[in-house]
């Protein structure tokens, strides 16, 4: 059967065979399933035939290094390693060449010398060839190839700066350019890294621009008869005659002096008139009053039978037209009816004038004096309203608000000095009504107000809002504002013709002149009455100093009345607060905390009582002496109303 070749119909199923195992996979060692090995016996119980390696062998395999296995380790780069893009950045060599190009089908020349210019970028071994621009040559030059790594050969390899040199041949994308010569920088590169440079070569002469140079000399031009427009062009392109003007329009009504450009082309003799824009002039922006176009001296100089109906006005209807001899500093120039005043020029055109026409050029002075703007006067002041709100309908067409002194405000804020007057009326029954004069530091307003009276004929309440009020028998215009310092005891404050005597003050207008020494001296008529009505010393006290009032002996009610009073004149109503802060303080609920505390959460609640008073209750709450004070009482002593 084994002879039989391995055909359709020549195999034949083994009757003998009993056996009909399939290979597996893995095989189970120790209780763990392992890949099964590969079956050393192959077809018909006969060995595989494998490569088996002798002791020697595979004591010489153990005794090799790793090397001839995994190869030699990849060496570490230097530490002073510097990258291409960094080392050559900005580094480019210049090397100057030139191609041929083949000029078909005419008769002056058959091929063109084209000069280029070759950059080779050391950063990134690119290359860019770029041909210099020749203005008006009428061919298609700047860049021919994009900067890019230039094939060499069909190996693949590319064009190195070893391969470069002078005096020879290169050839990208089947285009060859012969390099002449390169630059400084370019020579002593390729020096210091040993390349040997060739003796640069003349750049040929094109032919074509030879035999123009030859002709013209054997040729001699006859000058036109009339003026040759196209040497007109090629001269006196982008040549411009500037003249600083001012159309004088003063005998109209409303008219003024408006400032101008003109300008004149001499690349055809046309003009142009630009207006001088100025800030906030009150003018549409359109800068161009007169377009180019060639101006023509007398506009209705033409022929009467001319159709000016239907057709427009040009070179044949028109021989006079403006030319630069017709400009001149000083000199009234009419264009379609409008006075030019021509004052000044630039730098060019004086040079022009100078060297073609023989003439110099001046300026003249056109400023004008300005007016001078009448002066704003205040109206007098009419006594409606603050004098700082109406001062604003004079200053600006929309009132704004007057500024105020945010820093007095907010250093002064909930300050006020609170007085007690009566009215001095020539009435008797105005003479006991008693008044409650508020002054509020921190903007210098003053309100009163009238305490209710049962059964006395008057109604009380508010008598007058908060304003500045001003002295009497004072200047309208610098008015002077009742101040803390007039209002001392026996003291006449007129209010809008009201007059009201000072009787007294609460405490804290005494503690605020004392604190105030700067404003308020001791010698002050305010402080030393005062003083006198609150029985204090009469002695010079300490700047900033506050006032300590001694308390003198007594019983608990007497301190008790006494703390309230001052409370009541302050009219204190945050016993909320303080108790919210004593029950915070009193963790266990006990509903005693020490003293101490008590005296640092009065002083954090801003309790306005003095501290002489503030410990003598506080120690007559102590009545155990340990320290502990029921603050539920505490605060039943604080209540006044």
């Amino acid at each position: 059967m084994s002879s039989l070749p391995f055909l359709p119909g020549n195999s034949f199923t083994d009757p003998t065979k009993t056996k009909f195992h399939l290979c597996h996979s893995l095989n189970y060692k120790n209780g763990y399933s392992v890949p099964a090995a590969y079956p050393t016996v192959g077809i018909g119980g006969e060995p595989l035939k494998v490569n088996q390696l002798s002791e020697a062998e595979l004591d010489s395999l153990a005794n090799q290094k790793p090397t001839l296995t995994y190869g030699q380790a990849q060496p570490q780069p230097p530490e002073d390693f510097i990258p291409a893009h960094k080392a050559f950045d900005k580094k480019v060599l210049m090397f100057k060449a030139y191609y041929k190009q083949t000029v078909h089908e005419s008769p002056n020349e058959h091929y063109r010398i084209r000069p280029v210019n070759i950059y080779y970028y050391l950063e990134d071994d690119s290359i860019s060839v770029v041909e210099p621009v020749v203005e008006n040559s009428g061919m298609p030059q700047g860049k021919l190839i994009k900067r890019q790594r230039l094939p060499k050969d069909d190996q693949g390899s590319h064009w190195h700066w070893k391969d470069l040199n002078m005096s020879m041949n290169v050839t990208f994308y089947g285009k060859v350019f012969h390099i002449v010569d390169c630059d400084r920088f370019t020579q002593d590169y390729l020096e210091s890294e040993g390349i040997e440079l060739n003796g640069p070569s003349s750049m040929p002469a094109d032919p074509y621009n030879h035999h123009r140079v030859e002709s013209a000399k054997l040729q001699m031009f006859k000058t036109p008869s009339d003026f040759d427009k196209l040497k007109q062009f090629l001269t006196m392109d982008r040549k411009v005659l500037r003249f600083y003007c001012v159309w004088d329009d003063r005998d109209q009504m409303f008219g003024e002096m408006r400032p101008f450009v003109l300008h004149y082309y001499l690349v055809d003799d046309t003009v142009e008139v630009r207006e001088v824009r100025t800030p906030n002039s009150g003018r549409d922006p359109f800068p161009v009053l007169i377009g180019r176009h060639k101006l023509p001296k007398n506009r209705d100089n033409v022929e009467s039978s001319f159709p000016a109906v239907v057709m427009e006005l040009s070179e044949h209807e028109i021989k006079d037209w403006f030319t630069p001899a017709d400009l001149d500093i000083g000199k009234t120039v009419y264009v379609y009816g409008r006075r030019f005043l021509l004052y000044d020029c630039d730098d060019f055109t004086r040079a022009y004038y100078a060297h073609r026409l023989g003439r110099g050029m001046g300026s003249v002075d056109v400023n004008q004096p300005h007016p001078e703007l009448p002066k704003m006067e205040i109206p007098p002041y009419n006594g409606f309203g603050s004098m700082e709100d109406s001062m604003q309908n004079c200053l600006s067409l929309i009132p704004q608000p007057p500024k105020k002194d945010y820093i007095k405000m907010m250093e002064n804020d909930h300050k006020i000095l609170r007085f007690e007057a009566t009215m001095d009326s020539v009435h008797p029954e105005d003479n006991n009504r008693r008044f409650i004069i508020s002054y509020r530091l921190s903007d210098d307003m003053i309100s009163i107000y009238e305490p209710p009276v049962r059964n006395s004929g008057i109604i009380g309440g508010k008598f007058l809002e908060a304003t500045r009020i001003t002295k009497p028998d004072c200047d309208p215009e610098n008015p002077e504002f009742y101040t803390p310092a007039d209002f001392a005891i026996g003291n006449i404050i007129v209010v809008f013709k009201h007059r009201f005597q000072i009787t007294d003050a609460d405490e804290y207008v005494l503690r605020y002149m004392e604190a105030h020494a700067d404003t308020f001296p001791p010698q002050s008529q305010a402080l030393q009455s005062f003083r006198a009505r609150h029985g204090r010393q009469t002695e010079d006290v300490v700047k900033n100093t506050p006032v300590q009032i001694q308390r003198t002996g007594g019983d608990l009610s007497d301190l008790v009345q006494e703390v309230r009073f001052q409370l009541q004149k302050d009219n204190y109503m945050n016993h909320s607060s303080l108790r919210e802060a004593f029950l915070w303080y009193d963790k266990d609920r006990s509903g005693k905390i020490d003293k101490s505390e008590v005296r640092n959460l009065c002083r954090r609640c801003n309790l306005p009582v003095d501290d002489d008073l503030l410990d003598a209750l506080i120690a007559e709450c102590d009545h155990n002496k340990d320290g502990q004070i029921d603050y539920f009482e505490f605060i039943k002593f604080l209540n006044w109303s």
